[in-house]
């Protein structure tokens, strides 16, 4: 039956028309976007997922730059303890060489290792990695006691949440502590009393023995070196702690780098576009309503035949 009201031909050929023009729409915004998943109407549960995850890589982007300040931290430390090691082996050496010598090369001797100490102090003091120094401490009441650097961020399930952290006692790796002023003793490893001879490395004056530990000036001057071992050996544990700590920071910054890549591929796994497969789509489908638009032509046509049955 053939009626101007009611074209079914029409209404099948826009309802085809519409159906491609809407794929063809979503195909073009994939393309555009390169995402198959760009929002929670695509698909929820993967947007839910991917929107969770990039949250998490977001955290890990902090933990890494935590790590990278607390190597910069680290390595600071680091070598102002390797440089400390220098130093107090060579007023060892020449409190040993003193303990042989006369009172005039004393003299030049005790000029040495003044020099050394204050270049201890110079040193120490100049350790600092923005605005943290780890082996040149305030300390008394108030202050930290150790650094700790952020190492990892963790969800479980439910959605609580963990962190963990590399931590390093001030105390294992202290040098001098500025609360004290020299001759007073300090917590640190170089300006405490030492056991053998009450002196610190840091007061140390072979001109003058008087309240070191000792009945002879030679016991004097072997509790002297005894503390100066005792010294380096305490230095020799710190310098270790802190190349282990700065080796497991760098593991774990290796580590947390390729958590996120891996996270990244993941998400693009569930959301990204295939776009060779999209491009080839985008063909077809252009393909289409070129054809939707000629065959909903063609029914359009079907009304205008009708007049002609009504001409004489």
């Amino acid at each position: 039956m053939a009626s101007i009201l009611t074209n079914a031909s029409a209404m099948t050929a826009l309802q085809s028309l519409s159906a491609t023009n809407k794929a063809l729409q979503q195909t073009q915004g994939r393309i555009s976007t390169g995402y198959r998943v760009a929002d929670a109407a695509d698909n929820a549960a993967y947007w839910s997922i991917a929107t969770t995850m990039r949250s998490d890589n977001k955290a890990n982007s902090v933990v890494q730059d935590a790590l990278g300040l607390g190597a910069g931290k680290v390595d600071t430390a680091y070598t102002a303890m390797n440089n400390a090691l220098d130093a107090v082996e060579k007023i060892k050496d020449k409190v040993l060489l003193a303990k042989t010598s006369s009172a005039e090369e004393r003299a030049k001797i005790q000029s040495e290792i003044d020099t050394y100490v204050a270049q201890l102090k110079d040193s120490i003091g100049g350790a600092s990695y923005a605005g943290s120094n780890l082996v040149y401490t305030k300390g008394g009441a108030g202050q930290p006691t150790e650094v700790s650097i952020i190492s990892g961020y963790n969800r479980d399930s439910s959605g609580n949440v963990t962190t963990s952290s590399i931590d390093i006692a001030f105390g294992n790796i202290r040098l001098i502590d500025a609360a004290v002023t020299p001759p007073a003793a300090g917590t640190g490893i170089l300006d405490k009393a030492g056991t053998a001879s009450t002196k610190s490395i840091l007061n140390i004056d072979v001109t003058n023995l008087t309240g070191v530990t000792g009945a002879t000036e030679s016991d004097q001057f072997d509790a002297l070196l005894t503390d100066a071992e005792k010294a380096l050996g305490s230095m020799a544990d710190a310098a270790a702690e802190l190349g282990a700590a700065k080796a497991r920071i760098d593991m774990q910054k290796d580590f947390v780098s390729k958590l996120m890549d891996s996270i990244d591929r993941g998400v693009g796994q569930l959301v990204d576009a295939d776009m060779n497969k999209e491009s080839t789509k985008l063909q077809a489908l252009q393909v289409q309503q070129q054809l939707g638009i000629q065959a909903l032509s063609i029914a359009n046509t079907n009304s205008q035949n009708i007049l002609s049955l009504f001409k004489g």
